[in-house]
């Protein structure tokens, strides 16, 4: 803090904004920085709990006077690294949302989480393009592209944004669309946080119509048939469906329903937006691959969304990993079953593929080609597993999650979605999470926008001219 006093800094700060300022040591400064995941601990110099784009405004100045490096957060899901230094913005105090049902569109603040949009929305038969579970906050969610539940069927969260106010490093609140700032939009839409902090966000909704989803759970045993049984039914799956595959070894836990404590099983996971007969057409083959211990699929109401994927609703310590495949090739359903199961001995809470394409594979047309740093639409499986960060499996979750990229390698694009990339162990890890072109063009505008690379945490992109000082 250019050998700023603690105190001094923040009394400084906390003179400009009307949100609190908390440092180490203060009562509420651990609960402020606190991530989703408790095996990331933030240590940030300084917590702004913001209230408003002014707030935002101010403290970047701030920060940026001083050369001190600037972090934002809102729900914490996305904390995969810790934050050590500098200035950590909360967006969560930042709550304003209003629906047009007219338009079919939400306007939303930096803390709103994805259920408080389909509470808002669903009086209008509308919902939004969220993921696998309703908590997490809807701008970060999105500024890594978002991949929907239904994402199949309309393509990713970013692809339906409309405009961005957006705080750059320069303290400047602009706001950003198509129109006005096409560059700025462009970059922003999986960009994630290189740019500037978003203070609010406007996209698309769509019609909420009939949901047939859920779960179908089969006892770990006969992973084989499953996954064999999920590879064929997907081969010729409507692109309008959703699917996913987990292996899941459930721990001993009061959180856990009873009858699958301390068991390995697989889980199915199924979205239809249409009739009960389509999707339970549609599903049948699954039902029949393999005996089943629980079927939970079928006509669903939206506010029970969260059941499909049944993702924890409160703070865990985990490490997690991810990266995108091209399919299933030959011999990969060999590899995930050595990976996670029934005979494996990683220590792998949750490992995971979904089913991409359909929408998710169009890219951008008309007047928004190519506005997007998306670099995901190649891919036909996504990858993702996760290790329980606790004694006395806690040292051994990193190197299989490592194991589990390496062996994965020979079938993957190279890339990585940005949301679901996890921790990142290296720079080389980091820089997956865009296509070679793209980072070229992001680092290009890292230069201009944020030269002083104040917005360095998390997944940062370097400048240009600091990229090509590192090579």
């Amino acid at each position: 803090m250019q050998n700023l006093p603690t105190h001094t800094a923040k009394t400084e700060l906390q003179l400009l904004v009307r949100g609190l300022v908390y440092a180490p040591g203060d009562a509420s400064y651990e609960s402020e920085a606190a991530a989703f995941n408790l095996a990331t601990r933030h240590t940030p110099d300084l917590v702004l709990a913001a209230v408003n784009a002014d707030d935002v405004v101010a403290a970047v100045k701030w920060a940026s006077a001083r050369n001190m490096s600037i972090s934002v957060q809102s729900t914490g899901h996305g904390a995969a690294n810790a934050i050590t230094d500098g200035l950590l913005i909360s967006t969560r105090y930042m709550l304003e949302l209003s629906i047009d049902p007219e338009e079919q569109s939400a306007r939303v603040g930096a803390g709103i989480r994805w259920r408080d949009v389909l509470r808002a929305a669903a009086p209008h038969g509308l919902t939004g393009l969220h993921g696998s579970t309703t908590d997490v906050g809807v701008v970060g969610y999105t500024l890594g592209g978002g991949l929907p539940l239904l994402g199949r069927k309309y393509g990713f969260a970013s692809d339906h944004v409309l405009a961005f106010d957006l705080v750059t490093p320069d303290g400047e609140l602009r706001r950003v669309d198509l129109v006005s700032e096409p560059r700025l939009f462009s970059l922003l839409r999986d960009g994630k946080g290189n740019f500037g902090i978003v203070t609010a966000m406007e996209f698309s909704l769509f019609p909420a119509g009939q949901l047939y989803a859920g779960g179908i759970f089969y006892d770990g045993v006969h992973a084989k048939d499953v996954l064999a049984g999920f590879r064929s039914w997907t081969r010729d799956l409507p692109l309008g469906a959703s699917a996913s595959l987990a292996f899941l070894r459930l721990p001993d836990m009061e959180e856990v329903p009873a009858f699958l404590r301390g068991t390995f099983v697989m889980h199915l996971r199924f979205a239809w937006q249409g009739s009960e007969a389509e999707g339970a057409a549609l599903v049948a083959p699954m039902r029949a691959a393999a005996p089943v211990l629980v079927n939970a699929v079928g006509p669903l109401p939206y506010d029970r969304v969260d059941e499909i994927h049944a993702d924890p609703q409160h703070p865990v310590p985990v490490r997690e990993g991810g990266m995108l495949l091209k399919g299933f090739g030959p011999g990969l359903e060999g590899v995930l079953l050595d990976l996670a199961g029934p005979d494996s001995r990683a220590p792998l809470l949750l490992t995971e593929i979904r089913l991409m394409g359909g929408a998710l594979a169009e890219p951008l047309a008309g007047a928004a080609a190519g506005a997007d740093c998306l670099g995901g639409r190649d891919a036909g499986l996504s990858f993702f597993t996760v290790g329980i960060m606790a004694p006395p499996i806690a040292h051994l979750v990193p190197e299989a999650i490592e194991a589990a990229r390496a062996a994965l390698k020979p079938y993957g694009t190279g890339g990585t979605l940005v949301n679901l990339h996890g921790h990142l162990a290296s720079p080389d890890l980091a820089a997956s999470a865009w296509p070679e072109e793209l980072r070229g063009k992001m680092a290009a505008a890292k230069a201009e926008f944020d030269p002083k690379n104040l917005f360095r945490h998390g997944h940062a992109v370097l400048p240009l001219v600091q990229e090509a000082a590192a090579a």
